[in-house]
């Protein structure tokens, strides 16, 4: 199911706190990836479809620098494969020590139109990527290739990153706070919802700063509290 573009506006109006929320409503308490942060601060969350890139432990001997050399080795070809639009996401086994990609990548990437990278694992040139201004996310800075330690070994499979699963053409959306995986299935039920949680929140959090108490405003258990957001929604035009 592709991501419709009206879903992909809407996700970027809406939080991974918020997305997470409704994700747990439903059951999903593991599509949080854990442990990745924004290399610089984004203009706006990340929206993409997964397409995924799976790392092994290394065999060094078939893991030399000179497998770049081959044109279909896995990490350069699925740099090239990755759709514009889509969200390239790296399974590095939560492992940083080795770089999962580099400054040149990402920059490939970046120009082949892709929406943002996110690894469990770290990227090297982060002053690099960080100065972009492209969406990227990883656990830390690592200096040496991946070869030392990884070998690319899936393009476009289900992977595992930071202890979320990603299934290709799932929704990601990543912000300040981290990345978030939606099941593609309920992409488009979860961003008409969170559309309207960020505009109840968005009243909560004037109204609180008006100096209100929380206690039944949030969670809206006074009927004065949805009387009031109901005029506040007319005033906004929200």
């Amino acid at each position: 199911m592709a991501l419709k573009p009206e879903t992909r506006e809407k996700l970027k109006r809406v939080s991974t706190p918020t997305l997470a929320t409704a994700l747990y409503k439903r059951g999903l308490r593991q599509q949080f990836i854990q442990n990745v942060h924004p290399l610089s601060p984004l203009k706006e969350s990340m929206v993409g479809e997964a397409f995924t890139l799976r790392y092994m432990p290394a065999r060094e001997d078939l893991n030399p620098l000179a497998a770049f050399r081959d044109r279909g080795h896995p990490q350069r070809k699925a740099v090239e494969e990755c759709p514009p639009g889509a969200v390239f996401v790296i399974d590095s086994r939560k492992d940083a020590r080795a770089a999962s990609a580099g400054g040149i990548l990402i920059t490939r990437l970046m120009m082949r139109g892709v929406a943002g990278v996110v690894t469990d694992g770290g990227f090297r040139d982060s002053a690099e990527i960080a100065a972009l201004g492209f969406p990227a996310f990883h656990s830390r800075p690592s200096a040496p290739t991946n070869l030392t330690l990884h070998q690319a070994i899936e393009i476009n499979g289900p992977i595992g990153c930071g202890d979320a699963p990603v299934f290709p053409g799932d929704v990601v959306v990543g912000d300040a706070d981290g990345v978030i995986i939606l099941p593609a299935d309920i992409a488009d039920e979860l961003a008409n919802e969170t559309i309207e949680m960020t505009a109840f929140e968005d009243f909560v959090t004037e109204q609180v700063r008006g100096g209100r108490s929380i206690l039944g405003l949030y969670p809206a258990t006074d009927d004065q509290t949805l009387t009031d957001f109901a005029a506040w929604r007319k005033q906004n035009k929200r």
